[in-house]
């Protein structure tokens, strides 16, 4: 019996192995691929969001037979298919050697979001490849705004992102909350995953949305695959997938093509504290002597550096300060708290106006409609001030005025 459960295993595992490779192109039909003008400034344009600065070009990427990435992508343990193909080669080799100083830069980065974007999707029982996501999406740039209005590392919309649960307005945007984000875009791909039952498909749905690759489907006479609707969906779409399996592979092989993490970007112990007050980011930066830039970087989704109040909110610090903030909480909110937080009005009263000589007067000051027959002289009588005052008030550098104008007198 257990030789038996032996052997039926093994040809589970084949069957497996067999279906992961199923859409792999034959090495000897490969066409060469370069992806379009369009396709490169798509990619270049998410990367442009990484920043590089502080990487080196001291990387030597190696050009691999077709049998070595086939080999490599079949041998990723993915939920996901992850087919080879002469597109998917395309935008590998415009990772490795357009991009290679992002990639050292991404790689640093998702050691900081990787295993947050993990835990999350293991949450959801969904397929942990899908954490690249935000590479083609983003750069993992938590702040990436689009010019269609896209923001965060998962690029929500405002009406996506508020329809999924996610607060948007002047002082919070929580499609900048690496954690809060996350949780919604995998709420999202659950939702899109029960529609089709394929996560190919599923995918191709999250850039493009549902209708369009609904139309897709029926244009290609209902196939239901990616790869048999590829033609019929928007040209960005039929990248997006293609891409996806690029980043798999690139991330989790660049070791082998020598591309290293670059220097540490962001502090890798993070934790978290729930606030309910009103809170300024500069009260913690100076309290616990934290840099703003620093603070801004680990809670994006305060984009005006305050914590509401009134409910939960969270606030990220690096991990040592963690304790620090929760021992000198109630200073810490009282820090500064009249130029930093209570400088808004709660009330306001209205401006009274009161007639005065024919005039009226506001906060103090009183206005004047010349009538008819009025003089500068007479005006000045009237107010008790003189024509010089009247002429220094109003920027009149004569004695003539004109009947309808409004004169200001200042006491």
């Amino acid at each position: 019996m257990k030789n038996g459960w032996y052997i039926l295993l093994v040809l589970c595992l084949l069957n497996l192995y067999c279906l992961t490779c199923a859409a792999v192109t034959d090495v000897d039909t490969l066409q060469v691929y370069e992806p379009s003008e369009l396709d490169l400034r798509l990619l270049d344009y998410t990367l442009s969001w990484v920043d590089t600065s502080a990487c080196t070009e001291g990387y030597v990427i190696a050009d691999l037979p077709d049998s070595v990435y086939i080999e490599r992508l079949c041998a990723l343990p993915c939920i996901v298919e992850m087919p080879y193909n002469a597109v998917v080669k395309g935008f590998i080799e415009a990772y490795l050697h357009r991009s290679k100083k992002q990639v050292a830069r991404m790689r640093r980065l998702g050691d900081t979001y990787f295993p947050m974007f993990e835990e999350t999707l293991m949450r959801y029982g969904l397929p942990l490849e899908l954490k690249y996501l935000p590479i083609i999406e983003s750069g993992l740039n938590v702040q990436a705004r689009s010019h269609a209005g896209a923001a965060g590392l998962w690029q929500f919309m405002p009406q996506t992102a508020k329809n999924s649960g996610l607060e948007v307005n002047s002082l919070v945007d929580e499609r900048l909350d690496p954690y809060k984000s996350t949780d919604a875009a995998c709420r999202f791909f659950e939702s899109l995953y029960a529609i089709y039952g394929d996560w190919n498909l599923a995918i191709a749905a999250y850039n493009c949305g549902p209708g369009n690759v609904n139309k897709a489907i029926h244009r290609a006479g209902g196939q239901r695959d990616f790869w048999q609707i590829y033609s019929f969906l928007p040209r960005e779409t039929r990248s997006y997938l293609p891409i996806f399996v690029a980043a798999n592979y690139v991330f989790t092989y660049a070791d082998e093509h020598n591309i290293c993490p670059a220097e540490p970007i962001l502090p890798l112990a993070i934790d978290t504290i729930v606030v309910t007050r009103r809170l300024h980011l500069l009260q913690v930066a100076e309290k616990l002597d934290i840099p703003m830039n620093t603070l801004r970087k680990l809670n994006p989704q305060y984009t005006m550096d305050i914590l509401p109040g009134g409910k939960d909110y969270t606030l990220c610090v690096p991990a040592e300060k963690a304790g620090a903030y929760i021992c000198n909480e109630d200073s810490i909110l009282s820090y500064r708290r009249d130029s930093l937080i209570e400088q808004r009005r709660a009330t306001i009263d209205l401006a009274q106006r009161t007639a005065q000589n024919g005039g009226y007067t506001v906060n103090g000051v009183t206005y004047y409609k010349i009538k008819k027959g009025d003089t500068l002289s007479g005006i000045a009588k009237k107010f008790h001030c003189s024509v010089g005052q009247l002429q220094r008030w109003n920027g009149l550098k004569g004695s003539s005025i004109r009947e309808g104008k409004t004169l200001k007198i200042l006491r």
